[in-house]
């Protein structure tokens, strides 16, 4: 009888054959549990995104999934957001890694789902934010709204369906109004 590991590493996280479906924080293994419409909802920005790279070529969009491992408070911390962007001149070489991307991405999304608990979102922000990640973006589809975070201001803002997302100092150019990452209303 073999014993159940309970202290893994980022690297334990690359060898696991579904090692995709989960975070690491503090040694343990956290699923990462994305419903149909924040999965739907993460496409939307990553394709908006992507679009506007093709005619701006600025960095390097990831759609949910790339692994960050950046996170100067725990070293083996590894975070998935639902969309990332880093911008051209961070990466060494600007080779993309095969593994965990060791710096932080000057861009994180989060799309919250229901059984997303509050304190854990923000905690998740928190830690973006430490990292050095420039703007945090949590899209909330229950109320159709994006809370902006940002390094360099103390509060976050609430943009509503007829606001528009606009990073200037990370994606200049880049417009996206809330109202177009989610599906039509009803």
């Amino acid at each position: 009888m073999s014993a159940v590991k309970t202290q893994y590493t980022s690297q334990d996280l690359l060898d696991m054959p579904e090692g995709e479906r989960y975070e690491l924080a503090g040694g343990r293994l956290v699923e990462r549990k994305m419903g149909s419409r924040a999965a739907w909802i993460a496409g939307r920005f990553h394709f908006r995104l992507e679009k506007f790279i093709e005619k701006e070529p600025l960095g390097f969009a990831f759609p949910d999934g790339a692994s960050y491992k950046c996170f100067p408070d725990d070293p083996e911390k590894v975070r998935r957001p639902d969309g990332s962007f880093i911008q051209f001149g961070r990466l060494p070489g600007e080779e993309i890694p095969e593994g965990h991307i060791p710096i932080a991405p000057d861009l994180v999304v989060e799309v919250t789902s229901p059984n997303d608990l509050h304190v854990e979102v923000a905690m998740k922000v928190q830690e973006y934010l430490r990292a050095g990640v420039r703007v945090v973006w949590v899209v909330t589809p229950e109320t159709r709204t994006v809370q902006e975070h940002r390094l360099d201001r103390a509060e976050s803002r609430r943009l509503s369906e007829e606001d528009e997302l606009c990073p200037e100092d990370v994606l200049p150019g880049f417009r996206c109004l809330v109202r177009d990452l989610f599906p039509p209303a009803t």
